[in-house]
């Protein structure tokens, strides 16, 4: 495989300190590739990590030409990660999933199932081990998107997801867009569905998750999207010679 060769997949796994998961992680999706006929790559996006994340993948990648190492020079945030990886990828297809191990490898094929139909399929989180508090904060910040953007998406932060190339192409690269991918992409002109998936407890770490440190910025970032909205050009072509 050269690196200009065409695939037909490529996953993008944005990572911050998760040494011990990406160790756990890749067997995972190793195996579920294996049993697929897919020509993939496995990008891990290291967002300035300081434990060892990156010595990790480099072992990886000497063992398999499928895998590949992004390293940022210093943790610029998930957004940052996912673009660097997004803008790497040679993949007919793009999945995106956290590499902390709550997103189940598992659940790709299904999500990629459905791009027959749809141009981009995102998980839904129905079920979440998490603590009480980060479930709560999360369904009340789906309700105030849903409320300002005037949609129904009951889960618009879930990183796992499967995109047509064209869709990763067309997500603004802007800090907080992460959050709003369903939106942004139907923005676009693009047809999304939604998709439940599992979801599993963090087994290693800290969780980067914290109310007060995104409230005010992820309502910033909400506002900005609904101007986004506000302003998107909208018109039809009558005649054209």
């Amino acid at each position: 495989m050269t690196d200009t060769a065409p695939l037909d997949l490529s996953i993008i796994v944005p990572v911050f300190n998760e040494a011990e998961s990406v160790a756990v992680l890749w067997p995972e999706l190793r195996q579920m590739l294996d049993a697929q006929a897919w020509r993939a790559e496995v990008i891990f996006v290291d967002d300035g990590s300081a434990d060892g994340t990156a010595e990790t993948v480099r072992a990886f990648v000497a063992q398999d030409r499928r895998v590949r190492l992004v390293r940022l020079r210093a943790n610029a945030g998930l957004t940052a990660a996912l673009h660097a990886g997004l803008t790497r990828a040679r993949g007919q297809i793009v999945v995106t999933l956290d590499g902390d191990l709550q997103n189940d490898p598992r659940d790709i094929p299904a999500l990629i199932g459905h791009l027959g139909a749809w141009d981009a399929a995102t998980g839904w989180r129905r079920e979440r081990p998490d603590p009480w508090l980060k479930r709560v904060s999360s369904r009340i910040a789906n309700g105030v998107r849903n409320r300002v953007t005037r949609e129904d998406v009951h889960d618009s932060a879930c990183t796992l997801r499967a995109l047509r190339r064209s869709c990763a192409l067309a997500l603004p690269p802007y800090r907080g867009m992460h959050r709003f991918v369903p939106t942004l992409l139907r923005m676009a002109g693009f047809r999304v569905i939604e998709v439940p998936v599992h979801h599993r407890p963090r087994q290693y770490g800290a969780s980067h998750f914290g109310v007060r440190n995104r409230a005010w910025i992820a309502f910033q970032d909400l506002l900005a999207v609904r101007w986004m909205q506000s302003r998107a050009l909208r018109y039809e072509i009558e005649e054209s010679s």
